[in-house]
């Protein structure tokens, strides 16, 4: 398996320049483990002590899964077997009629609710949460020595990861009061607050029912566990830390909860349908998570980078709503002013257009590209513990893909 790098200098000397980068990844020379998240890990991270997601996997996992991919670096990465994959067209045919059948699923007799129920499912999505569950269960079916089409309870884990995802962007549009959402006016615009949170409910609801047909009580205790975490999630953006440390400590992990759960979640899922090992359930959920971390991290980026006719919505929303994201935290370092702004979330006159003017006079956003490209090389680490196959590389390539998204 041909590995070839190319040199991304500008990434690296940001990295250096930053205390808090070094301290968030374990880059220090004390330490070589990748260290993040305070999830469902141990170890501590210089500067926070609560444990902390330690980014390796044991030794007894090393030892029984032969198949792992070279070490990589964190520069620019091209893989010479899965640059010429393309993920979503290789998922295509398993996602065929994918919206169909959630419309399916959420059929009501009452025209107005089947209307808002069916707003976003029109198609116009990009699927990225289902293609990235057709494709492990595809990679875990392979792993597991079986053919590699879907089983039923395999596919209808990726509809109900559209019907989550697209409930909880409802919800969130009407916490947020936005207005714009995948370039359409908002469902809370459209038809209301009270409609549009029913709406959503009522998309949970049918989800769930479709979860419970899975007939699988692992795997609706998974599922149920991404629910949870975007409640809590949600409740975590409301607040904020003092301590510096702990203020990106407490933003990456409300990015889980909120991005990275249902990912994570609902990659271990689909392995659970079709095999018993735990250590496979493990690279899956590693895979998941990181992917749906670095995911978040790009994103938060593009609230700075990229214009509104790209992301569908505003830009600089996350300042205007009153939360620090990657970009506004690592400046910090350089504009101490930063701090009060964050405190007081940003609501003086002025204080979004000066954060956002330190921020793009800052290394944040480099700083953040950086942290989701060692998000996604353990993504890849993890993926590569599993058999070869074609939709192992496409998971490879789709983290690529993930760092090089401008929308």
């Amino acid at each position: 398996m041909a590995v070839q790098w190319s040199h991304c200098g500008r990434w690296i000397t940001a990295a250096k320049s930053s205390t808090l980068l070094e301290t968030i990844c374990g880059l220090n020379r004390r330490s070589n483990t990748f260290a993040v998240n305070s999830l469902l890990g141990t170890g501590t991270v210089a500067g926070w002590g609560n444990p902390v997601c330690v980014y390796s996997i044991s030794h007894r996992y090393r030892t029984k899964l032969l198949y792992q991919t070279p070490k990589l670096c964190s520069c620019k990465r091209t893989h010479s077997d899965a640059k010429l994959i393309d993920p979503f067209s290789m998922a295509q045919n398993d996602l065929n009629h994918l919206y169909d059948d959630i419309k399916k699923e959420l059929f009501v007799s009452k025209s107005e609710l089947k209307s808002l129920c069916d707003y976003y499912f029109d198609g116009q999505g990009k699927a990225f949460r289902p293609m990235i569950v057709v494709l492990m269960a595809r990679a875990c079916n392979i792993h597991s020595n079986r053919d590699r089409d879907l089983l039923p309870g395999q596919r209808a884990i990726a509809m109900i990861s559209e019907m989550i995802h697209t409930a909880s962007l409802v919800h969130d549009d009407v916490i947020d009061g936005s207005d714009k959402r995948r370039g359409k006016t908002t469902i809370n615009e459209v038809w209301g607050e009270r409609k549009a949170i029913l709406a959503g409910d009522f998309i949970l609801s049918a989800a769930s029912m479709a979860l419970a047909r899975i007939g699988n009580n692992t795997v609706v205790s998974v599922l149920s566990q991404v629910i949870e975490d975007l409640v809590r999630g949600e409740f975590m953006q409301l607040g904020s830390k003092e301590n510096e440390n702990e203020r990106f400590k407490h933003y990456l992990e409300k990015t889980f909860k909120k991005t990275a759960s249902l990912i994570a979640n609902s990659c271990k899922a689909v392995s659970i349908l079709v095999n018993s090992d735990p250590e496979v359930h493990e690279i899956a959920y590693q895979y998941g998570r990181n992917v749906g971390i670095a995911f978040q991290l790009v994103d938060d980026v593009l609230d700075f980078t990229a214009c509104a006719n790209q992301l569908g919505k505003p830009s600089a929303t996350d300042l205007k709503l009153g939360l620090a994201t990657g970009p506004v935290l690592f400046a910090c370092q350089q504009f101490p002013e930063l701090h009060a702004m964050i405190m007081r979330r940003f609501s003086s006159s002025g204080d979004v257009d000066r954060a956002w003017q330190y921020v793009l006079e800052s290394d944040g956003v480099d700083q953040t590209n950086y942290l989701a490209r060692r998000y996604c090389q353990e993504a890849i680490r993890q993926i590569g513990l599993l058999r070869p196959s074609p939709e192992r590389d496409a998971l490879v390539r789709l983290t690529e893909m993930v760092l090089t998204r401008n929308k």
